[in-house]
């Protein structure tokens, strides 16, 4: 089988690869790359071979899609690649739904908490919509930014919230990406996360995603069948966000404040 038949999901050759190469190259960039990247970290982090990754790069710069830094050799988006994502986010109604609650939350929460609404980007959550309270110390994460599906507790809401297709795919990736140990380490958090969903409503993660990082998430389903699956997260530092507020008192807001999203029927 040639590579690029390798890469066609079931086979299908409907699937244009190079179209999807080039998406990867663009899925690539973070939030945090205001240098910009290389063809060779490009490469790195796509798994595309150096020769393809150039052609790829010039076909996007020529497209508009990515800009070249003649002193750093390095790529940055272009503004064609912003106008995709605002047309993406004006097309979810329910951001601008959501966004009013999550604000109120986050202040009522105070203390640099950060409330997000999140969806599935490959492996990863990109937040679509996100609210932060006043303080002088806050989670540096805002709109576009993307954390782990597996290891956070908005990406572990969504799991449990998805449908039974949708997470044996995340689940055969999961135990494909990481070793044994940490498999059934994230296999278990999964679990809890479903138990406690099911009994709560919402799932509680202490030190997850990054050790004095504490966070309650909701997995969050439309009625609208155009919107995709969704989960809400309120998170900060664990010296404002201790387990038994989060238990007690927050994680209990952030599930009437999915309910207060879905009576409005978005």
């Amino acid at each position: 089988m040639s590579p690029d038949a390798a890469e066609r999901p079931d086979g299908d050759r409907q699937f244009v690869t190079a179209l999807h190469r080039g998406l990867e190259i663009l899925r690539a960039f973070r939030p945090s790359d205001k240098a910009g990247l290389g063809n060779s970290e490009l490469a790195e982090r796509t798994g595309l071979p150096n020769s393809t990754v150039s052609r790829l790069t010039f076909t996007l710069l020529k497209s508009g899609y990515l800009v070249y830094d003649d002193g750093t050799g390095r790529y940055r988006m272009g503004v064609p690649v912003l106008s995709l994502g605002y047309a993406c986010l004006a097309g979810m109604q329910v951001r601008e739904t959501a966004q009013v609650y999550m604000q109120e939350l986050a202040d009522r929460a105070g203390d640099g908490v950060l409330v997000a609404l999140g969806g599935r980007d490959d492996m990863s959550m990109t937040y679509i919509a996100a609210a932060r309270s006043k303080g002088v110390i806050s989670l540096q994460l805002s709109v576009g930014s993307r954390i782990s599906l597996a290891r956070s507790a908005i990406g572990q809401a969504y799991i449990v919230g998805t449908n039974d297709a949708e997470r044996a795919e995340i689940v055969e990736r999961i135990r494909a990406r990481y070793e044994p140990d940490r498999v059934n380490e994230v296999l278990e958090s999964l679990e809890d996360a479903r138990e406690q969903v099911a009994a709560k409503g919402f799932f509680t993660m202490i030190g997850g995603w990054q050790r004095d990082v504490n966070a309650v998430a909701v997995p969050y389903r439309s009625q609208q069948p155009d919107t995709p699956m969704l989960a809400f997260n309120l998170g900060g530092y664990s010296f404002a966000l201790p387990k038994q507020r989060l238990e007690d008192d927050l994680g209990p807001q952030l599930v009437e404040l999915v309910r207060m999203v879905n009576r409005v029927g978005y």
